[in-house]
C-alpha cells in the first residue's frame, strides 16, 4: 500500500463559517468527587446513573478550560493565489499582530485574509518565510482587543506518551480540538527548499503524534495540557483517501518543534529569512546488518556518510564519504561514521540534525567524532549557511 506524506494546507472552494467567541478561562482546575450524571434510560424501561471517575471528570475540565483559554488566539487563514483559494490555520504570536503558519499555507498568495474566532476578519502581509522548517509569519494591523497570544512551551524536554491537543480548522470547520500522545521525537521530513545537490535539504526536530490533523490543520498549534504551545502542526502521512482525492488521517501527524519556532520567528520578524547551519553531507541511519557487514562498520549506530559536498564545510574540515563499491548495490565503504557531535553521542542523523538546528549557527564550530576504519577521530568543522 502506497503512504504519502501530506501537505495539509486545504483548497477549497467554500469556507465554514468561523466559530463564535468562547468565555473566559478560569486559570484553577477544583479537585472533583465522582459525579452522577442525569440518568439515562435504558432499553428495560429503568434508569441507570452514569458515574463519572472524578479523574477523569478533572482531566475532562483541563480540556475544556484549556480550550476556552486558547481558542481566541487561533485564526483561520484564507489564501488566494494563482492557483486558486486555500484554507489553514495559524495562531496569534504576540501582540503586535505577528501571526504563525505554515510556508505552504501562504506560498504564492496574492491575498491573505485572516479570521479570528470574534468574527473579526483582516487582510494580512505575509513578511517572513523559512522554506526549511516550512514556517511563515503575517502581520496583521487587528485591535490589541483581537490579539491573544499562547504561551510558548519548551519542546526540549517533551517525552514520548505525554498528552497533546491539536487545534485549527481541518477541512473548514473552524476551531475543532483534538487530542492524542506523542508519538515520537526528532523525526526529519523534507524541506520546501532545493538543495545544490538536485534534492531537497531536510528539516528536523518535528515532533510525531496521533492527535487527529487533517488537511486544513496546517499551522494550527500543538498544545501540551497546560496550554502551551509546543508544535506547529505542518503534515501527516497517510495511505488513505476520500473518493474526492481528501487525504484521510492515519494516526500519524508532524508538528515542527516550538523550539525551532522560538529561534526561526524573531529572525523572520526582523530579517524576512532565517539561515541554517550546513555541514555539507549526506547520510544513512538505521542501516540494517548486511550493509553494516557490507560496510566493514564497527559500530550498529551512528550517521554514516554517503557524500561529501564539494568546497563545503565538511569537505574543507577533511569528513570522508564512501567510495570503495560494496556487494550492497549503491552502497560504498570508506566513509566517515559520525558517532557524536560536540561530545553528545548520536544515534541517529536525526538526533545529529536536532543537535545543529537546535544549538548552532553558520560560523559556529562543531567537533563531529568519527569512526574511520579502527580508528576514533575528533574533527572540528566550521559551520556555513545552506546554499
Amino acid at each position: 500500500m502506497k503512504i504519502q506524506r501530506i501537505w495539509i494546507g486545504l483548497s477549497v472552494l467554500i469556507i465554514a463559517a468561523m466559530a463564535c467567541q468562547v468565555p473566559k478561562f478560569t486559570e484553577s482546575i477544583p479537585a472533583a468527587p465522582d459525579l452522577l450524571l442525569p440518568a439515562a434510560t435504558n432499553q428495560g424501561g429503568g434508569d441507570t446513573p452514569i458515574v463519572v471517575n472524578s479523574e477523569d471528570a478533572k482531566h475532562q475540565e483541563t480540556l475544556v478550560n484549556l480550550y476556552e483559554r486558547v481558542l481566541p488566539g487561533i485564526v483561520s487563514i484564507q489564501v488566494v493565489g494563482d492557483q486558486g483559494g486555500s484554507l489553514g490555520s495559524g495562531f496569534v504570536y504576540d501582540n503586535q499582530g505577528h501571526i504563525i503558519t505554515n510556508f505552504h499555507v501562504v506560498e504564492g498568495a496574492k491575498q491573505v485574509e485572516v479570521d479570528f474566532t470574534s468574527g473579526y476578519k483582516i487582510f494580512g502581509t505575509v513578511i517572513g518565510t523559512d522554506l526549511d522548517s516550512d514556517l511563515a509569519v503575517i502581520k496583521v494591523n487587528a485591535p490589541e482587543t483581537e490579539l491573544h497570544p499562547s504561551p510558548l512551551g519548551v519542546s526540549k524536554n517533551l517525552k514520548v506518551g505525554q498528552t497533546v491537543i491539536a487545534i485549527g480548522n481541518p477541512f473548514g470547520l473552524n476551531g475543532t480540538m483534538t487530542s492524542g500522545i506523542i508519538s515520537a521525537l526528532g523525526r526529519t521530513l523534507d524541506s520546501q527548499r532545493g538543495a545544490p545537490s538536485g534534492g531537497v535539504f531536510t528539516a528536523g526536530d518535528i515532533i510525531q503524534t496521533d492527535a487527529a490533523i487533517n488537511p486544513g490543520n496546517s499551522g494550527g498549534p500543538l498544545y501540551n495540557l497546560n496550554g502551551e504551545i509546543i508544535g506547529v502542526n505542518r503534515a501527516i502521512r497517510t495511505s488513505n483517501f476520500t473518493e474526492a482525492g481528501e487525504p484521510v488521517n492515519s494516526g500519524i501527524g508532524f508538528a515542527i518543534a516550538i523550539d525551532i519556532v522560538k529561534r526561526v520567528v524573531p529572525v523572520l520578524i526582523a530579517e524576512g529569512k532565517y539561515d541554517y547551519p550546513y555541514l555539507g553531507i549526506s547520510s544513512l541511519s538505521n542501516l540494517s546488518l548486511p550493509q553494516i557487514e557490507a560496510l566493514g562498520l564497527k559500530s550498529f549506530t551512528g550517521a554514516y556518510v554517503t557524500s561529501v559536498s564539494p568546497n563545503g564545510p565538511a569537505a574543507n574540515a577533511g569528513i570522508r564519504a564512501g567510495n570503495q563499491a560494496t556487494s550492497s548495490p549503491g552502497l560504498n565503504a570508506g566513509g566517515d561514521l559520525i558517532i557524536a557531535i560536540d561530545g553528545n553521542s548520536i544515534l541517529r542523523f536525526d538526533e545529529l540534525l536536532r543537535y545543529l538546528i537546535n544549538n548552532k549557527s553558520p560560523g559556529d564550530d562543531v567537533v563531529l567524532t568519527v569512526l574511520r576504519g579502527e580508528d576514533q577521530v575528533d574533527i572540528t568543522v566550521n559551520l556555513d549557511k545552506r546554499p
